[in-house]
């Protein structure tokens, strides 16, 4: 289950060697993305797509809302 965090959050969990998953779409990851992370769309995540993560690392996913 997702659970929002905080910057405090991110930094922490990134010195802990967190994994950063941008699920923006392609263009928007390739015009612009957070140092690091790595890109799977919402639309191509799946089973497939995930194997790609280390189960043993912790995950931050970001995504972006214009509302």
């Amino acid at each position: 289950m997702p659970t929002p965090i905080d910057r405090d959050q991110v930094q922490q969990l990134t010195a802990a060697g967190a994994q950063h998953v941008e699920v923006l779409p392609r263009e928007d990851y390739d015009e612009e993305h957070l140092p690091g992370a790595i890109n799977v769309p919402l639309k191509e995540l799946n089973r497939e797509t995930a194997r790609q993560l280390e189960r043993s690392r912790p995950v931050v996913v970001y995504c972006h809302d214009y509302q």
